[in-house]
């Protein structure tokens, strides 16, 4: 049975945050508020609790999963980046972009696109989130919570709870979010290649 946080989208209580983090510590998969939708999240070194995230999705190890970063320093550390991409990277972090990277030996082979070593990455715009992430001190594993079957992500954190409280472990209510998907942009060649127009302005970045 998932635990139910109810937090405040602006001032988000600590108590509640730290306990949503001992879950994740824990091995526990939770539905988070992002700037685009909720995603199921997980530890990045929990090789059960990313393959229990999978299963809840039903997507294979080919399905890119995401690295939820505070900040572009923490994101240096799984993702080669050179100064064209970096620059790129700055005008679109924080925010609803999911860049496509090339990944380091520091993320476990496991969770990266099998064929390509490549590695989705983002800084989410999202206070909560933020906080979270900030309380767990290090990224967190993601994938856009999109009940197997159907298109659409959910938004709405009650009926997140409803549908998948026997394989969740917690569920972090921050209210609604913006109903969009991010822009995906592939980084990895010479140049940047708009895999998804979503939330994200592409303009920003000269896209």
């Amino acid at each position: 049975m998932a635990q139910y946080f109810e937090v405040h989208p602006d001032n988000p209580q600590v108590r509640l945050l730290k306990q949503a983090a001992q879950i994740l510590h824990a091995g526990g998969v939770v539905a988070v508020p992002t700037d685009s939708s909720y995603a199921l999240v997980c530890h990045l070194d929990d090789k059960t609790a990313a393959e229990r995230l999978r299963r809840i999705r039903q997507v294979d190890d080919k399905h890119h999963l995401t690295l939820l970063c505070r900040d572009l320093s923490e994101l240096a550390s799984y993702a080669r980046v050179d100064n064209r991409q970096f620059r790129l990277l700055k005008l679109g972090t924080p925010g609803p972009f999911t860049f496509i990277l090339e990944a380091t030996k520091e993320v476990p082979r496991r969770l990266s696109h099998p064929s390509r070593r490549t590695i989705g990455l983002r800084v989410p715009e999202h206070r909560v989130l933020q906080a979270l992430l900030e309380e767990l001190g290090q990224p967190l594993l993601a994938t856009t919570l999109i009940p197997p079957g159907e298109t659409e992500a959910l938004n709405d954190p009650h009926e997140i709870r409803d549908r998948f409280e026997k394989q969740l472990q917690a569920v972090v209510d921050a209210g609604a979010c913006p109903f969009e998907s991010t822009t995906i942009v592939d980084l990895t060649g010479d140049e940047p290649e708009l895999l998804r127009q979503g939330r994200g302005d592409a303009g920003l970045l000269g896209l």
